[in-house]
């Protein structure tokens, strides 16, 4: 038997698409808005993707819902099909949090990458750094 948030992730993963960290990048020069939802010590440690826009995972509902005036500037209000790709270190919370927002939400387009940050790096896509490599 398998354990219970196994399955929730089995659940989420079969309603999401999920995009290698080469088909993110391509999205986001499309024009796909990338949340970063690992935490600030994360980021500052392990570094940045340029272009991502960082959203602490206890805030993202009232930063992605489109109707509302809290939502992040680089969603278009209304817009249930604007791209969106979720990003977190290793690719589960992310997995989970874009199920949330599609059936909670509504929002039609929003994924993740698989793999996550960790992925992101190994490929070798560009991220800014803020601390030295002894960080790692």
């Amino acid at each position: 038997m398998s354990d219970v948030i196994t399955g929730l992730l089995d659940q989420a993963r079969e309603h999401i698409t999920r995009h290698s960290p080469a088909q993110a990048a391509e999205a986001m020069r499309n024009g796909a808005v990338l949340v970063d939802l690992r935490p600030t010590e994360y980021r500052w440690r392990f570094g940045e993707i340029p272009g991502a826009i960082a959203v602490s995972r206890h805030v993202l509902e009232w930063r992605m819902d489109v109707t509302s005036p809290h939502r992040i500037k680089e969603l278009r209000a209304g817009d249930h099909d604007q791209e969106i790709i979720l990003i977190c270190n290793e690719g589960y919370t992310s997995s989970l949090a874009a199920y949330q927002l599609r059936t909670q939400l509504g929002l039609r387009n929003v994924n993740d990458v698989d793999g996550g940050f960790a992925a992101w790096r190994d490929a070798g896509h560009p991220i800014v750094r803020r601390l030295g490599p002894e960080a790692d």
